[in-house]
């Protein structure tokens, strides 16, 4: 669909001008070097820079492919017309001053026009777009990058600048460049469908400050990850609205985090800093991905110390070395060198004995990685060891550490397609990224079960508010309880069930009811009547709010404390939450989170994730909880999660985990 957008034939420039530093005239002698036609458009001359220049795009003589549009914010919209009727198909649109500054109806009508011609529109208010392999510069940037392999897509064009400024210096080179701006017509999701296919994208770079369409995100990120490693950095992660949230979910699930989630779900790798984001990029196309196992190598035994400890912080192992490495390493290095990971070849040591080194490790097979690090010494050829280096067959990142005695092997490294970091730390965490990567891409997408639910009965029961009735319609566990509205039938409920009893106050107005002194535990028969006046009075007379009743609920025992919840986030949707339960979850927020729908294994995965996953294994003799019966309330919340959009948030908090099943004692939900 958007061949066309990278590879025309014909370009137009609508608002191409000799005046030097305008945005107009910077975009054409950019396009001085494309490899095919150029027209420029401005009815005030009939030559710029020498290209042929026409009043209007219309008046070109033959078809346009692409047309870079660069008009003052009053024309755009008659420019689009006029793009339209002479069928040009792909368009950029550099000019700005629409919903960036709150002129929403001109963006809309923007919007119709693309519509109604079937435009592809880039932007407004955008850097324009590049394809270093056909020589395709359509931005006003000053600088053109290398021809790479990366293809970064970024909403923030300034961000563009400087990156490919510091990539130039740095010689990395870029397949495409895409400055998404407001994203009116194509978003991040459309350029990631169509670098599954271009040959000439091996990683794809995302900037983004929103996502629009979150789960289709999540879809085409999962197909192009798959395929082609999808690394991204998301700024904007703070979000101050979920302050107000009703819910602990509420609180706790917020934009981010449900970004952050759908990135792990999709294979996208997060990056959180530009340094990271072009370490794991350039890793990630040097290495692609390995099983997590490194083996060091270095001159110098305080930077492999540093990078052992890196990479046990960094969730990978130090490879166990086979019997044959150890006698292999034992005949060419001196008797105190350490033939253990890592591997110490000395401070004396010359380029012959670490590339003899490297090469006796790269052969063995538990070596997923290898981490090679040279100090500066008199007797090191930085050279010769970057030869060496670029010999191994086997993934492997550098740490030459020093300035100008290693420049020159640097960049000879760099043209071998070897990534070095003068850190070892550094190194080492850019490594962990495509150990991540792999996880994730190795990761089959699962079937997820069906449900025998009535929905029609679960959604009037969401009209009445009975939220343990709509539990129940789902198969999760709730104690024995009633409804009363008066004291009598109060006491007859708590006659039936068996005391004690737990009593609370329902009311639409009362979420958190143990806050406000709305809830009695352990309620003998004498206390019911009383109990009750005393719920009643303290919700209508204190709190002024209306009462639907008293819930009096069979007391359960006590069992390991969890919560279960989910809020609906407006992009990817149902945001499932499990963690420490209790009054203390926002406190110490041991939470883990998923995007609905979930399979059984994604939702043990997410109670393994927590470190209140170890209480219920069970510690210091106690017997394990029963872990299965959490992850099929889970499951089944997910299920109604995806049945009923109108449930906006929901707490099933605390959840009593025993060591056979488990129990959901109080509930809360938020709905539309």
């Amino acid at each position: 669909m958007l061949k066309g957008l990278f590879e025309p034939e014909v370009v137009a420039v609508i608002g191409a001008t000799p005046k030097e530093g305008k945005v107009g005239n910077t975009i054409l002698r950019n396009l001085k070097d494309f490899n095919g036609k150029v027209y420029a458009v401005n009815p005030k001359y009939s030559e710029v820079l020498g290209f042929k220049c026409y009043p209007s795009v219309e008046s070109i003589p033959e078809r346009v492919d692409l047309a870079i549009v660069a008009v003052p914010l009053k024309s755009v919209l008659n420019v689009l017309e006029s793009c339209g009727r002479k069928g040009v198909k792909n368009v950029v649109v550099i000019t700005a001053g629409f919903k960036e500054v709150g002129n929403y109806d001109l963006e809309k009508e923007l919007v119709k026009i693309c519509k109604r011609y079937g435009i592809n529109l880039v932007g407004p208010n955008c850097l324009g777009i590049i394809n270093t392999h056909n020589n395709l510069n359509a931005t006003f940037s000053r600088v053109s990058p290398p021809k790479g392999r990366i293809a970064l897509v970024s909403q923030s064009g300034a961000l563009i600048l400087a990156l490919m400024d510091w990539a130039r210096l740095n010689g990395i080179g870029f397949s495409k460049v895409v400055s998404l701006g407001n994203k009116a017509v194509l978003n991040e999701n459309d350029f990631m469908e169509f670098f599954l296919e271009d040959e000439h994208t091996d990683v794809v770079m995302l900037y983004l400050e929103g996502i629009e369409d979150g789960r289709r995100f999540m879809k085409v990120a999962r197909r192009l990850s798959k395929v082609k490693p999808v690394v991204a950095i998301k700024s904007g992660k703070t979000d101050a609205g979920a302050k107000a949230a009703s819910s602990h979910t509420g609180s706790l699930a917020g934009s981010y985090e449900a970004c952050k989630t759908a990135f792990k779900q999709s294979g996208v790798v997060e990056a959180n800093s530009i340094e990271e984001l072009f370490d794991c990029s350039l890793v990630l196309l040097s290495v692609g991905d390995f099983n997590g196992e490194v083996a060091i190598v270095t001159n110098s035994g305080g930077p492999g110390v540093m990078a052992s400890d890196a990479v046990e912080f960094f969730g990978l192992k130090l490879a166990k070395f086979e019997s044959r490495t150890i006698e292999g390493l034992k005949s060419i290095l001196p008797p105190i060198a350490n033939l253990y990971n890592p591997v110490d070849v000395l401070g004396d040591a010359d380029a012959e004995r670490f590339g003899e080194a490297l090469k006796v490790v790269a052969e063995d097979e538990n070596v997923g990685a290898i981490v090679a690090i040279l100090t500066p010494t008199a007797q090191i050829d930085f050279i010769k060891s970057a030869e060496y280096v670029s010999s191994i067959k086997k993934p492997i990142v550098t740490c030459f550490m020093g300035g100008e005695s290693v420049k020159g092997a640097v960049e000879l490294l760099k043209k071998r397609g070897i990534v070095n970091f003068t850190d070892p730390v550094r190194a080492v965490k850019a490594l962990s990224f495509a150990y991540k990567y792999g996880l994730m891409r190795s990761k089959e997408e699962e079937m997820h079960e069906e449900m025998d639910v009535d929905t029609e009965l679960v959604r009037s029961l969401i009209k009445e508010r009975a939220w343990f009735e709509v539990l129940k319609a789902y198969g999760i566990p709730v104690p024995p309880y009633g409804i009363a509205r008066t004291a009598e039938e109060a006491l007859e409920i708590a006659d039936k069930i068996g005391y004690p009893v737990a009593m609370k106050i329902v009311s639409p107005e009362v979420i958190h009811k143990t806050d406000v002194g709305c809830v009695k535990l352990n309620v003998g028969r004498d206390e019911v009547i009383p109990t009750f006046y005393e719920l009643v009075k303290r919700a209508e007379d204190f709190l002024n709010v209306e009462v639907d009743g008293v819930m009096v609920q069979k007391m359960m025992p006590m069992g390991k404390e969890v919560i279960i919840g989910m809020k609906r986030d407006p992009n990817f949707g149902p945001l499932l939450m499990f963690g420490l339960g209790g009054i203390y979850v926002e406190v110490f927020k041991d939470v883990s989170f998923r995007i609905a729908p979930i399979s059984r294994s994604m939702a043990l995965e997410m109670v393994k994730e927590v470190k209140a996953y170890k209480l219920l294994k069970g510690v210091r003799g106690e017997k394990p909880s029963d872990v299965q019966s959490v992850v099929d309330v889970l499951v089944r919340v997910s299920k109604m999660s995806m049945d009923f959009e109108e449930i906006l948030e929901m707490d099933l908090n605390p959840v009593f985990v025993y060591e056979k099943g488990c129990c959901v004692v109080d509930v809360k939900m938020v709905v539309r």
